[in-house]
């Protein structure tokens, strides 16, 4: 099964939060927005991740765009760039492009699958040390995620 497109919307309380303190929520590289406030990112072409029927998943595969918090004159600001569904040793992670200055892919949240509906899948989200630092500080590791919908 491929998946044209990944929606997720993070978490909707940051989303809120972003917006009750006067910042802003931008999207770019092709990345619209929900009417309920979540982000759709186009896959790109050439991944290999599946899901099996017993549920494992294998391989990877990239989805386009990004999407910036930005809050409290700036001191707030988060951009989640170049998503990746990455299987491996580790179990199944969503990645993401890093800060512009090191290039380096992190694991901001671990995946479990929830659902299979006919082409949709809908993965459980847990934000890992690494999204903690890239998303918000103040969700610990593990704390759930919104869960993303492939279709």
């Amino acid at each position: 099964m491929s998946f044209s497109k990944l929606t997720w919307g993070v978490k909707a309380s940051f989303r809120s939060y972003v917006e009750a303190a006067g910042g802003s929520i931008t999207v770019s590289e092709g990345v619209t927005v929900t009417d309920e406030g979540t982000f759709i990112f186009p896959a790109e072409a050439g991944g290999d991740f599946s899901i099996a029927p017993d549920g494992s998943a294998s391989g990877a595969t990239g989805f386009q765009g990004a999407v910036t918090f930005e809050a409290h004159g700036g001191m707030l600001k988060s951009t989640l760039s170049e998503l990746a569904l990455e299987a491996g040793e580790d179990g199944l992670v969503l990645t993401v492009l890093d800060a512009p200055m090191n290039k380096n892919r992190c694991a901001v949240a671990e995946l479990e699958l929830l659902e299979v509906a006919g082409d949709v899948v809908t993965l459980g989200t847990k934000i890992t040390v690494d999204g903690m630092y890239q998303i918000a500080d103040n969700y610990p590791p593990g704390t759930e995620l919104d869960p993303i919908m492939l279709g």
